[in-house]
């Protein structure tokens, strides 16, 4: 067998190479190891679809045709991965149950297909294609793969936004943990699924089959973005996000009164619900913990640690801090750090003895890049372009 060398040939079996290498060191990686491992089979599903092309621009289905049918289709599992892979990311506590199987029922199917299909003699798949999977099967393989990925991404990014959410209340240090790659990719596996979307208009429609197969080149393009960036992704075993639905604060979780029957002879009115206040003492606790016990020097600092400081219940602070400080609790913390600095600033002997970074480390930031981002955020500059006011008692002395 003759391969035919071309750039394509040359492009598609680099990314080919890449996929099994990245998925080789995905799966023995020691953080993550969940998640990584649902990464690396997602990798590997969208490299057989890849190497399908491959087999397409090499010419090797010309050259022996009874290659065609090969067990390389798994493209079903494309969404229920990446789905398991965001859930296990974002919870270190995520384990797959098996009730959850059911998310692998279209992909087992479309595998035994395959399997059955390659043990059968050449004639017959070459029946079985020209008379059942081009018209009917290959069209809801092709269809059913881009409905399920849409599906699943919808349900990755409402999962994305949810735990984000989540993580400016339970985190102070939060630029590791952002995901802002696995957004790119999702971002990037919705322009596939509309170019997708555009091959089987081309298709149904125009009967355009093959000769715009953009799909493949683009899900080589993800191959080279899981790659890359999946290894790079920060330990994620101190996160333990559960999506759950919205609960009542505590203050709010008390008896309600009595239901009044409305008269017969006038309308029932419904009153608002009063929005449940902070309970002083625990704000003042919480204000004692950040401000006087200096808490906000750690720069990890979590809602687990502070609530094991105060003997508080998460939930009880995650509220209170939302509703007495009126800010989430990554604000709160860093808020706390930026005034640190600032009256670090215009104290002249701690200027002398350490550089601005130097300061912004002793206040709880981890990074240069944090804690530029962070100070702007707060004060509308840079760190290097603030111009602190001196304190009224050092001019009055």
């Amino acid at each position: 067998m003759q391969v035919a060398v071309s750039p394509d040939v040359v492009v598609l079996f680099a990314v080919l190479a890449q996929a099994l290498f990245a998925a080789g060191l995905l799966w023995a990686a020691r953080h993550n190891r969940m998640p990584n491992r649902f990464l690396a089979l997602l990798l590997l599903a969208i490299a057989l679809w890849v190497l399908d092309g491959f087999f397409r621009v090499a010419n090797i289905y010309g050259q022996n045709p009874d290659w065609y049918f090969l067990p390389i289709y798994y493209s079903f599992a494309f969404g229920p991965l990446l789905y398991f892979y965001v859930q296990s990311l974002v919870n270190h506590d995520f384990r797959p149950r098996s009730a959850q199987l059911w998310h692998f029922g279209p992909v087992l199917v479309q595998a035994g297909l395959y399997w059955w299909l390659r043990f059968q003699p050449y004639p017959f798949r070459l029946w079985f294609w020209e008379h059942v999977h081009r018209p009917y099967t290959y069209r809801l393989e092709f269809v059913g793969t881009w409905l399920s990925l849409v599906v699943y991404l919808i349900c990755c990014l409402r999962l994305l936004g949810r735990y984000r959410r989540w993580l400016a209340d339970n985190f102070s240090e939060t630029s590791q943990l952002r995901l802002y790659w696995l957004r790119s990719l999702l971002l990037v596996l919705a322009l596939v699924s509309g170019q997708w979307l555009a091959e089987v208009v081309l298709r149904e429609f125009f009967d355009v089959y093959y000769i715009y197969d953009y799909s493949t080149w683009l899900l080589g393009g993800v191959v080279l973005l899981i790659g890359f960036v999946g290894l790079r992704q920060a330990d994620m075993r101190t996160v333990h996000f559960v999506a759950a639905p919205a609960e009542l604060p505590p203050a709010a979780a008390q008896p309600a009164p009595p239901r009044r029957e409305p008269d017969v002879a006038a309308p029932a009115v419904t009153e608002p619900r009063a929005v449940a206040a902070a309970d002083p003492a625990v704000l003042e606790r919480l204000r004692r913990a950040l401000e006087d016990e200096q808490l906000y020097l750690n720069p990890t600092l979590t809602l687990a640690e502070l609530s094991a400081h105060t003997g508080l219940a998460p939930r009880l602070i995650s509220f209170t801090v939302n509703t007495g400080f009126g800010r989430p609790f990554n604000e709160v913390v860093n808020h706390y750090r930026v005034e640190a600095v600032k009256r670090r600033l215009v104290q002249p002997a701690e200027v002398a003895r350490l550089t601005l970074l130097g300061i912004a480390l002793e206040c709880g930031f981890n990074s240069k890049t944090t804690f530029n981002r962070i100070f702007k955020q707060f004060t509308g500059v840079a760190p290097s372009d603030y111009r602190p006011r001196p304190d009224p008692a050092d001019a009055r002395a």
